[in-house]
């Protein structure tokens, strides 16, 4: 596979042809936040906080750097004014959803985004699909999906499916960057298969 040669905050970059800036750019231990990527999942795009400003033969744009391929002289930013606001608005939509989130709250910090700008609505769940994307494409069981669309958009447990899969599973609560894939299947636990979790051991 042939190489191209980038630069990225300045530094020259070697990567391979048809590698992602966002990937590249990891290579080069150069850090690009995300809130929807996943090394064993396919790249995603949805949380968008992994927006960069490129530029080539002098003109710029702002792409979802994990879907955005590399390309030989191709000028990369993952820092500006501008690209530091789209960050910012992006985390005070999150937080508004999803308040509590450290690694949003970390974020928030960083980017000194404010977690009061919008009216709460807290749903806890950013739609990153990290749980859904991670049920299909590694585990290939399908036990949660996304339901509704547009502002309703949310994700869901299959109660026929959960039930067999899940409880001996589980590893999509890590993913989820607000807990959110956890509280949804614990209730979707206590409302479709109530007694299923077993009582603590009393001590004798």
């Amino acid at each position: 596979m042939s190489e191209v040669v980038m630069q990225i905050d300045g530094k020259e970059v070697k990567a391979a042809s048809g590698t992602t800036v966002l990937d590249a750019a990891r290579q080069a231990g150069i850090h690009i936040p995300t809130l929807c990527h996943h090394e064993k999942l396919e790249a995603f795009g949805g949380c968008r906080m992994c927006m960069v400003e490129v530029e080539t033969r002098g003109r710029k744009s702002y792409v979802v750097s994990c879907l955005y391929p590399v390309a030989g002289d191709l000028v990369v930013r993952t820092r500006s004014e501008r690209v530091d606001k789209i960050r910012r608005t992006l985390l005070e939509e999150l937080l508004a959803h999803a308040p509590n989130s450290p690694e949003l709250v970390e974020l928030a910090r960083e980017y000194k985004a404010d977690p009061n700008r919008f009216e709460k609505d807290p749903s806890f769940c950013i739609l990153c699909g990290l749980c859904v994307r991670y049920c299909n494409e590694v585990k290939g069981i399908n036990a949660v999906d996304f339901i509704e669309r547009g502002a309703s958009r949310e994700i869901s447990f299959i109660p026929e499916i959960a039930v067999k899969e899940c409880w001996d599973c589980q590893e999509c609560f890590a993913l989820c960057p607000t807990s959110y894939a956890q509280a949804a299947y614990f209730l979707t636990e206590a409302l479709a298969f109530p007694g299923r979790r077993k009582p603590a051991a009393t001590a004798a």
